[in-house]
């Protein structure tokens, strides 16, 4: 049992090597206008992906750029010997979670007041490389 279970965690870190982790914590813009530009990365390789985010008009395309950047940097880090252009890297996953809203009171006609609700996300970004090119 002692064996199987260690060779089931070579494999797990043989499988995580291939892949690079970067988080983005707070920012602070909606998730829902985040979500819009990192729908259009989901699945892309790395190149194509940074030029959709370089030539996008979206404010969050800015910052999922520097993030993407970041998971680059992390995987080469960790896999010192490979070139990133031959690994063929692409976004494996891009989730973007809710995270803390700023609640803040407008005042309003009539002695109301109407709450302001300013929205901050979490991203996470996974990028694998294919296993073809690391044979």
């Amino acid at each position: 049992m002692g064996v199987r279970k260690r060779e089931r965690a070579e494999q797990m870190k043989e499988a995580r090597r291939n892949m690079a982790f970067a988080k983005l914590n707070n920012c602070p813009t909606s998730p829902r206008k985040m979500r819009l530009v990192a729908d259009l990365i989901r699945g892309e390789k790395v190149d194509k992906a940074l030029n959709i985010l370089r030539f996008s008009q979206k404010e969050a395309a800015g910052r999922l750029e520097k993030l993407l950047l970041s998971a680059i940097a992390n995987w080469q880090a960790k896999n010192e010997e490979a070139d990133v252009e031959s690994a063929d890297l692409f976004v494996k996953e891009i989730r973007v979670d809710s995270a803390s809203m700023l609640k803040r009171l407008r005042t309003a006609p009539q002695g109301r007041a109407h709450r302001i609700r300013k929205r901050s996300n979490h991203v996470t970004l996974v990028l694998g490389a294919n296993d073809n090119s690391q044979s």
